[in-house]
């Protein structure tokens, strides 16, 4: 990291991942092009779990090559007097896998829901029974993760 005077400790960086609103999957294309995408998260331990369709080009990516970046960003606040921001991010690197196993698809599809639509938890079980066949969900292991903020 260039601005070690903004780099912040592992501790700080997973409280963004668990905190940002929405996180930037970053992957590679068949044609080695970048190609990123927004997505809905929820952190288990050591993963990041996401929800998509079974096919389309996100997943096309990951099955090109499942080495991908995560970009989380929490709270900002623009300066009215500077040019300048103040922020918080952290960045994930890893390799993305297919959730196949039943339990686990669940086990993150709640995670995700309890995270982004908690007054609709009543709804969960109903959802999963009409749904779960045609949600696909991927994970990706922690293997790296920075941490950065200007106060």
């Amino acid at each position: 990291m260039r601005r070690k005077d903004r780099e912040m400790n592992e501790e700080f960086a997973l409280n963004i991942v668990d905190k940002c609103e929405w996180a930037t999957l970053c992957a590679i294309t068949t044609q080695n092009a970048p190609y990123c995408v927004p997505l809905s998260i929820a952190r288990i331990d050591n993963f990041i779990y996401f929800h998509c369709a079974k096919e389309g080009k996100k997943i096309d990516c990951l099955r090109y090559s499942p080495a991908v970046c995560i970009s989380c960003v929490g709270d900002t606040q623009r300066l009215k007097d500077e040019f300048t921001t103040k922020y918080e991010s952290a960045i994930v690197t890893g390799i993305a896998t297919q959730v196949t196993e039943r339990d686990e698809k669940i086990l993150a599809l709640k995670a995700i829901c309890e995270r982004h639509t908690p007054a609709n938890m009543q709804n969960f079980d109903e959802a999963i029974n009409k749904s779960l066949f045609r949600t696909d969900i991927w994970k990706v292991s922690i293997d790296s993760i920075t941490g950065k903020s200007k106060r």
